[in-house]
């Protein structure tokens, strides 16, 4: 775990490309004879990132998500990811879609991967804006599956633009668009006051 975790950090920081298995040697006293034993070779290096780096956003966005039941626990859901951006200064972006973005075109094992990671994170967005539809926060009609794409690819992007802005006020401002496209889909129950 110590090797794939300053790997992930080094791969974070430089890139798939830009790290060698070098690199990761030097940062982990590592021996190439260790590398080779538990990873084969740079490419089984880099997919134990991705399970590492995919594992790390999953969980948190999950126990964050889980916590959504109505446009207050929304809200704290997009001030958390931008809280995370200001604490590493805007630096980094997302994990899995850096990852994407490096591996995409060039290995279709990585590719699959990601996209499962990106599925997984799907049905989580999708499960808390059920539960606002469930709780009549958001419109019986609403089409979920529309809504949380363009959730999660306000997401994406809003990350990309905060990294290389290095102004998390991107992800903030492509989260309260994402947040406001949710709420003209607010359930007006004539009930309800």
């Amino acid at each position: 775990m110590r090797i794939v975790r300053a790997a992930a950090e080094l791969i974070g920081e430089r890139g798939v490309s830009g790290t060698s298995l070098d690199d990761v040697r030097a940062a982990t006293s590592s021996s190439k004879s260790q590398l080779y034993h538990y990873f084969g070779d740079k490419q089984g290096l880099v997919r134990a990132v991705i399970e590492y780096q995919c594992a790390a956003v999953l969980a948190a966005q999950a126990a964050a998500l889980d916590e959504v039941q109505d446009w207050r626990d929304l809200d704290a859901w997009g001030d958390m990811m931008v809280t995370a951006v200001e604490q590493q200064a805007a630096r980094g972006g997302c994990p899995i879609g850096t990852l994407a973005a490096a591996l995409a075109d060039v290995d279709e094992a990585s590719r699959l991967a990601l996209n499962e990671a990106f599925q997984t994170w799907r049905a989580a967005i999708g499960e808390a804006l059920g539960r606002l539809r469930d709780n009549r926060v958001l419109a019986a009609d609403a089409d979920l599956d529309a809504l949380t794409t363009m959730t999660l690819a306000a997401i994406q992007g809003g990350l990309l633009l905060a990294k290389t802005s290095r102004d998390s006020g991107q992800l903030r401002t492509a989260l309260d668009g994402a947040i406001a496209q949710l709420r003209v889909h607010y359930a007006r129950d004539p009930h309800r006051r």
